[in-house]
């Protein structure tokens, strides 16, 4: 029997546009690139040249800090441009994929047979390491350190998230094997959190399920109320969908990079799921798909709390198994529109009458901020949805102070921008914190190196 913790605080968002649970069909990416920016913590240093002949799983860049973390290629075909930006900062690295992809060969192994250093070294030769993150810093996790513990988030629960029961129909072989893969690189335990109600199943691994809202999902909400980290522990978190790819690993020998992503947003003609490679064009994805042709509609790769805004250019980011569509609200123009009731306006504070209509009512929420940065008010508006043993108004306080003494009493170590995402979408001080948190994260382990 599994242990269940049911989170009280936080807030379901409940937005128009959750992708059923039905495949769709994806348009030909026409290229496929890796961003660097994707991955916290590393320092790119690209190993390929414009016009080479890569495979995937061919390494395409590393971290120049820690050279045995190799960044695969999601396809086979040759490499068209490495893009940068201001002083020679990497961007992108782009790959033209052939007809047919070819995949390095890393061989099948038997995970039972290997030992913890053997797993590491085989996920770190097919470049899907970096899909291992670790905490404190939520970065690129890092090889010679051995983690106290792993935690696996086994559900989403951000609004129009994609639903993991689903995704993982008919690939239950390799994430088992992936679990199994996980708990060789660990003298702890591996636990996956799973939402109370769901069919996942899995052995060799502590399982615990959580029941309440969003942020119930977030790894750093089931640490936190699991087994907390302290000052010089380490653990390492990976999302479940990599787990998949990790299993894949092993079972197949290939680096095979193919995630269900869900198609979501009520900008979207049609929702649903589709199989794709990661770093695909967010073009493939979405064409065809968006109301007026994607005029007035935010493309976000990720989830509206703590995604990346894009453009039908751009490629689909590295952790990311979403993309939402939502209107952009820069052709909407509202006359005294805060003197009036607001049907059908989304409001936390029950400032119009919608909140009558009960949770089940669905928003369309467009991605106007609706109003200006002011400075932070201590009303404790952020402990209402932050569900961690954490006191986040006087923690984001010390990091912009960056006292290291008090953000570290204060639970720095424990934290990630994305736990600070449902604070940010009630902030009356419209204050960008998960960028707060990141910056502070970056300069604590700058200052502790």
């Amino acid at each position: 029997m599994a242990n269940v913790i049911k989170i009280k605080k936080g807030l379901d968002i409940n937005l128009k546009g959750k992708a059923p649970e039905e495949p769709l069909t994806s348009g030909k990416s026409a290229s496929y690139a890796i961003i660097p920016d994707s991955y916290c913590g590393i320092l790119p240093k690209v190993v390929v040249k414009v016009g080479d002949k890569v495979k995937a799983g061919t390494a395409l860049m590393i971290d120049k800090n820690r050279p045995e973390i190799k960044f695969g290629s999601p396809v086979s075909g040759e490499v068209t441009a490495v893009n940068r930006g201001e002083k020679r900062k990497v961007l992108s690295i782009v790959v033209q994929p052939d007809s047919q992809i070819e995949y390095e060969d890393f061989g099948k192994k038997s995970v039972s047979s290997l030992n913890g250093e053997e797993v590491k070294a085989a996920i770190l030769e097919a470049g899907i390491w970096p899909f291992i993150k670790q905490r404190p810093y939520d970065i690129v996790a890092s090889p010679s350190i051995q983690p106290r513990d792993i935690f696996v988030p086994g559900f989403y629960s951000a609004p129009l998230a994609p639903d993991f029961d689903f995704i993982v129909k008919g690939q239950e072989q390799d994430f088992q094997t992936g679990l199994d893969a996980l708990v060789k690189l660990t003298a702890g335990k591996v636990y996956l959190g799973k939402k109370v109600g769901s069919a996942l199943k899995a052995t060799g691994v502590e399982i615990v399920e959580f029941e309440g809202p969003h942020p119930a999902g977030n790894v750093g909400v089931q640490i936190n109320n699991i087994k907390p980290v302290n000052k010089g522990e380490v653990v390492w978190t990976i999302n479940p969908d990599d787990v998949i790819i990790i299993g894949r690993l092993f079972n197949k020998g290939i680096t095979d990079l193919t995630r269900l992503v869900a198609i979501t947003g009520s900008e979207m003609n049609t929702r649903g799921y589709v199989k794709a490679l990661y770093g695909c064009t967010i073009d493939s994805l979405v064409a065809g798909r968006l109301h007026e042709g994607g005029e007035h509609v935010r493309l976000i790769s990720g989830n509206v709390l703590t995604g990346t805004k894009v453009t039908k250019e751009d490629y689909m980011h590295g952790y990311d198994n979403q993309i939402t569509a939502i209107p952009e609200g820069d052709d909407y123009n509202e006359f005294f529109g805060w003197a009036v009731p607001g049907f059908g306006k989304y409001s936390v504070s029950h400032s119009y009458l919608t909140w009558l209509c009960g949770k089940n009512k669905e928003y369309d929420i467009d991605a106007r901020i609706k109003g200006g940065k002011r400075a932070m008010i201590m009303s404790n508006e952020y402990d209402k949805v932050f569900p961690m043993d954490i006191l986040p108004e006087y923690l984001l306080k010390a990091i912009i102070a960056f006292d290291i003494d008090k953000m570290e009493n204060l639970g720095i170590y424990e934290v990630a921008p994305e736990d600070f995402a449902l604070c940010e979408f009630v902030d009356t001080s419209k204050i960008e914190l998960q960028k707060i948190v990141r910056n502070g994260l970056d300069q604590l382990r700058k200052e502790m190196d």
